[in-house]
């Protein structure tokens, strides 16, 4: 079958999107599912700075390749092998596939899938192959979704059936945003009620951060960045302290504001120099939560000997820390509960034809979370 879909045929191509066009708009060839795999219509797919960190060439991946990983739909067609879908179903992709064998997923941890990080890495499906083509040539998948398409196969393993009423629309916001920010949170740094929380970036995954904090019941959440757009969003998603890092320095701000730094710190900046002062701005006794996704080359240094003589956990939470299975059915759930504000999360909708300027909004930090729709 066809589907429309945005490719990226070149890395690293300059700003603005708009005129060096790093997307092109093309009708690829899809086959359909093989066993354990799964056709999907894509509802829409999120533009996440994790896509952004691929078209500027930081986070380098193959070429030709259909991008997009915060993505939902409706099933279509199953592969053999699967029995507990069926067409009609609604579903959220997992950008890491789960092979339900492996250490990491049958000790509870599957977004550290073995199997599923190495077909990411690679492009591929779990089972190693490539549905999609264009004139003949093969068309990498991005980390298993390919979500910036009509259509999609996928594994199973990268597949969560979700409630059908929720809107496919705010759902798959749950699929990145959602279950890596709120995840962090209730997951990773499992804040409790009553402790102070700061957030170190406030695009998507930042935001919801901070929702799951205020979720969690944390009594001071301070949200840190340098767009004060964001800054006022985030007090409607239930920060009780915002501070713009442009005007001020942000770890004596925090540390005042604390008296003494905060019992967790959670950085979604994607930058070593963010995460440094995440670490500053955390207390004796706390906790620095990373969340961000600095470029392969970037490193930290922090005292060593903080870590033992103030007894602080510096912790990775990729994926939120998440179990797919249990945490979007389950942060839904908060959701539907008034506990999680996550349509305040969406900026606006474009087209496929708009993915271009899109990504330019999205570099300028114009926008939280643009919603491209395929329907």
């Amino acid at each position: 079958m066809k589907t429309r879909a945005a490719v990226i045929y070149d890395l690293g191509k300059p700003e603005p999107y708009a005129q060096s066009k790093p997307f092109i708009i093309d009708d690829l060839d899809l086959e359909g599912p093989g066993p354990g795999e799964v056709l999907v219509e894509i509802a829409g797919a999120g533009l996440c700075h994790s896509d952004l960190s691929v078209v500027n060439g930081s986070r380098p991946r193959p070429v030709p390749m259909v991008l997009g990983h915060e993505a939902s739909g409706v099933v279509r067609e199953l592969g053999p092998g699967v029995d507990d879908l069926k067409p009609g179903d609604h579903v959220l992709f997992s950008f890491i596939p789960m092979c339900g064998r492996c250490l990491p997923c049958t000790t509870g941890r599957p977004a550290l899938c073995e199997p599923g990080t190495v077909a990411n890495f690679e492009g591929t499906l779990l089972g190693g192959v490539r549905r999609l083509s264009h004139r003949g040539k093969p068309v990498f998948h991005h980390i298993g979704v390919a979500g910036f398409s009509q259509y999609s196969v996928a594994a199973r393993g990268s597949l969560v059936k979700i409630d059908k009423s929720v809107p496919l629309e705010t759902a798959l916001l749950f699929s990145c945003a959602i279950v890596t920010g709120v995840g962090a949170i209730v997951n990773t740094a499992k804040v409790e009620p009553g402790q102070s929380v700061a957030v170190f970036g406030l695009g998507g995954v930042g935001l919801s951060g901070v929702m799951g904090a205020k979720a969690a019941g944390a009594s001071m959440i301070i949200a840190v960045d340098v767009q004060p757009a964001k800054l006022e969003l985030a007090k409607r998603m239930g920060a009780t302290h915002v501070v713009n890092a442009k005007e001020c320095d942000s770890v004596a701000a925090v540390r005042d504001l604390t008296n003494g730094g905060v019992q967790v710190a959670l950085e979604a900046a994607g930058n070593e120099k963010v995460l440094a002062q995440a670490y500053a701005a955390t207390r004796r006794g706390g906790k620095t939560v990373t969340i961000g996704l600095p470029g392969p080359s970037k490193q930290l240094s922090i005292s060593a000997l903080s870590l033992v003589a103030e007894e602080r956990s510096l912790l990775g939470s990729f994926m939120g820390s998440a179990c797919p299975t249990r945490d979007f059915p389950r942060f839904i759930g908060m959701y539907q509960a008034g506990l999680l504000p996550v349509d305040l999360l969406k900026s606006k909708t474009i087209t496929l034809d708009e993915i271009n300027e899109g990504f330019d909004a999205l570099e300028r930090g114009e926008v939280v979370r643009q919603i491209l729709t395929l329907r």
